[in-house]
């Protein structure tokens, strides 16, 4: 795993996104078209204000999200079909793009887009990592060994408080309580994975995945058994890293 520590967040967006698009760029040459993994919420505005903006042949992108309330419509705010609809697929109209629809069966939702998924492995995952850690919704302690490609996971209260701290919902009545989520192991497949997180609130979940040896009670970790995992920070996410643990993962 690789750290790579942003002057600030326009730094931390134009050099995520810049290496995003060189990756998704390769795998259109070698194969002609490329699959991607987006994550959501508010610590991914500054790569998307870059991203949507890169030169790629958008018509040879299909692509996939991590996560997804249950019961949620897809016109609600904090809905993530609906925050990457307005922020990527209206922007730059994939050739392919497949938006979780909470409203629907669970159950159904996950094998069809099992299906999808075997087709081909995904090329880039832009993996997010939680106040508390977590990747997609797989709140600590995560199950490392769930070999599905989605589950239904119900949030755990530190995950809730992240979304009213972000500002999707007032309280943790208006929360959903449960998503479906992409598994650790399915991550996992993604054959280049880049984690953007900047902000303040971030960095005790920045400190703790790059002090601690692979534990599911931090699932960021896990990332670290990746072949090629780069981790984007700003100077506040950052800000509790010692030197040491900088230079040992900026190499």
């Amino acid at each position: 795993m690789k750290l790579i520590v942003c002057e600030s967040q326009k730094d931390l967006g134009t050099k995520s996104a810049v290496h995003a698009a060189e990756l998704i760029n390769e795998a259109i040459a070698e194969k002609g078209f490329a699959r991607i993994l987006l994550s959501t919420g508010a610590s991914q505005f500054p790569f998307f204000d870059e991203f949507v903006n890169c030169d790629i042949d958008w018509a040879k992108v299909e692509m996939f999200h991590l996560d997804e309330y249950v019961g949620i419509s897809e016109t609600h705010p904090a809905s993530f079909n609906c925050y990457l609809t307005n922020r990527f697929v209206k922007k730059v109209n994939p050739g392919k793009y497949h938006l979780i629809d909470g409203t629907k069966a669970p159950e159904e939702t996950i094998a069809y887009l099992t299906k999808l998924l075997d087709e081909s492995p995904v090329d880039v995952g832009l993996i997010g990592i939680g106040e508390n850690a977590h990747i997609a919704f797989n709140d600590p302690p995560a199950d490392f060994n769930d070999k599905n490609a989605y589950k239904v996971v119900t949030l755990a209260e530190r995950c809730l408080e992240q979304q009213i701290g972000e500002g999707w919902f007032k309280d943790k009545d208006e929360c959903f309580k449960q998503a479906i989520s992409m598994t650790c192991d399915r991550i996992m497949q993604c054959k280049h994975i880049i984690s953007v997180v900047p902000y303040k609130v971030k960095a005790e979940a920045i400190y703790n995945t790059f002090a601690n040896d692979i534990t599911p009670d931090i699932p960021a970790t896990l990332l670290k058994k990746h072949a090629d995992t780069t981790v984007y920070v700003d100077p506040d996410s950052a800000a509790l890293l010692t030197n040491q643990l900088i230079a040992e993962y900026s190499n």
